[in-house]
């Protein structure tokens, strides 16, 4: 049966959420709901992290555990297929975090919000527990179709133009993406069984060596916009300044690394000799974003524009990382959409609660905060410091396992990338110290400021647990990089040499 495994539950908790929230009347009732449906989730994905972790101690050797498949369409081989690796629970985990942090950072916000909030997050979690190619598909279209109303109707500035141009140009990379899992159905089995199962698919190896060439770069380009690949970043900083404050949490901090797993899962496991042939290409393009993304935050004033900037450059970063094709970088993309996800979760969150008390994101009309708001200061600190990579929280362990398994290639042209790469770090350090000098510290520059309340017992919560999470993963990077590892010589076993 479908609900002997887990894995549907991450589907059928915010799916049930939506059912209860349109019944509910009172904003007491709101808020019950989506707490118990948060905490659900993250109870969900930590008994899922202990359950894999004892499977996989008491010699379980499969490439995907918790599997299940039930036939949908069956003219075309389709099925409701589940699974997942370490790779696949990391994310769960991040998502079920975020979600959660989500709601507290939210605790205001009306009934229809959170009804599209949690659609986005059925397609979330729906997209990582998936492993057949079309099932997979549905569940990124219905992540990203909510995004439109979330903007435009409770963001703020420009916030049409913002949701249009975000839907057209992530529509845009679902049309190459589509054709791409077209022509991998079609190439995907020698004696003409057709399927779209992706661990089917790469244990086949069928698809012929002329039509990776083609089916790779329509693949990766698709995933690519999403996770704001240059030149097809321009919907990211719009989008993240446009929307509302859990919108921007879940956007940059999961919905973004749709496109990192989705690059990393179909384009480079089902077509790895193409991988091999054609990362050169888009080497130059997401190392173009790692450095034009945190080049492009020195300049703004906005602070969502700033974290947007910054974005771009982590998740290029990320892309880049998977690029390399080694275990060790590759292992660090992973550990790195893991830390982006949770610190510019936290960065947006408190971006927010600044912006409710003071009406403006600009740096230059603020100041003295530090002293004003201790708490959201002291947070807004760490969050920097975990973006500009110090020793001790999640930015430092993934950026240095990426810029090591980089610079393991012996080549000149890998290790000058890679060199160009972590200038990027030297750039962080400039806007995150620029910002917390302009924000936090120095005289007050609007007097009613001094009238400012600190953080509610919600927001807190909200900001606590994305910290300890950041901090976790800094002083325990073991733990999360033995559960990746473990998957990850699956697909680098596919990879040429």
């Amino acid at each position: 049966m479908i609900f002997d495994n887990i894995l549907i539950y991450f589907v059928l908790v915010p799916l049930l959420t939506l059912g209860c929230l349109a019944l509910s009347r009172t904003t007491k009732q709101i808020r019950a709901i989506t707490v118990t449906a948060g905490t659900l989730l993250m109870i969900l994905a930590t008994w899922l992290t202990v359950g894999y972790l004892q499977q996989r101690a008491a010699g379980a050797t499969e490439e995907m555990l918790y599997t299940g498949s039930w036939l949908w369409f069956e003219p075309l081989n389709i099925h409701l297929a589940l699974g997942v690796d370490g790779i696949s629970v990391v994310m769960l985990v991040l998502s079920s975090i975020i979600v959660f942090a989500g709601v507290f950072a939210s605790w205001e916000m009306p009934r229809e919000y959170f009804l599209w909030f949690f659609l986005l997050s059925i397609g979330v979690f729906g997209f990582f527990i998936s492993i057949d190619l079309f099932t997979m598909f549905m569940f990124y279209e219905v992540a990203l179709i909510p995004m439109y109303l979330l903007i435009g109707v409770w963001g703020s500035g420009r916030k049409e133009y913002s949701a249009m141009k975000l839907t057209l140009m992530l529509m845009g990379g679902s049309a190459f993406l589509m054709l791409g899992i077209l022509g991998i159905y079609y190439h995907s089995s020698a004696d003409g069984n057709l399927t779209m199962n992706l661990v089917e698919i790469a244990r086949n190896n069928s698809i012929p060596h002329d039509w990776q060439l083609l089916l790779f770069p329509l693949t990766f380009v698709g995933f690519g916009v999403l996770g704001a690949m240059f030149p097809f970043h321009t919907w990211s900083p719009d989008g993240h300044a446009s929307a509302p404050t859990a919108v921007s949490m879940l956007h940059a901090g999961v919905l973004m690394k749709l496109g990192g797993y989705g690059c990393f899962r179909v384009a480079i496991y089902l077509m790895p000799w193409a991988a091999t042939e054609l990362a050169w290409i888009f080497l130059i393009l997401t190392g173009i974003s790692v450095v034009y993304g945190a080049f492009s935050a020195c300049v703004q004033t906005d602070l969502k524009y700033i974290n947007a900037y910054s974005s771009v450059s982590h998740c290029g970063l990320v892309l880049f990382a998977i690029l390399m094709l080694n275990t060790t970088a590759m292992t660090g993309a992973i550990l790195q959409m893991l830390s982006h996800g949770l610190m510019t979760a936290l960065f947006f969150a408190l971006i927010g609660m600044i912006y409710g008390r003071t009406h403006t994101r600009d740096i230059r009309e603020m100041g003295g905060l530090m002293k004003i708001i201790p708490f959201l200061g002291a947070c807004y600190v760490i969050a920097g410091l975990a973006s500009l990579g110090l020793p001790g929280l999640s930015g430092f362990v993934a950026e240095m396992t990426i810029f090591v398994g980089s610079f393991a290639h012996s080549d000149t042209f890998h290790r000058v990338l890679t060199i160009l790469a972590c200038t990027s770090i030297v750039i962080t350090a400039v806007y995150i110290l620029r910002v917390v000098g302009k924000l936090l510290y120095g005289p007050v520059q609007d007097k009613h400021h001094l009238e400012l309340t600190d953080a509610k017992w919600w927001e807190r919560l909200s900001a606590i647990t994305l910290i300890v999470a950041v901090v976790s993963i800094g002083f325990f990077p073991n733990f999360w990089s033995d559960i990746i590892k473990e998957s990850m010589s699956v697909i680098v076993n596919v990879i040429p040499q």
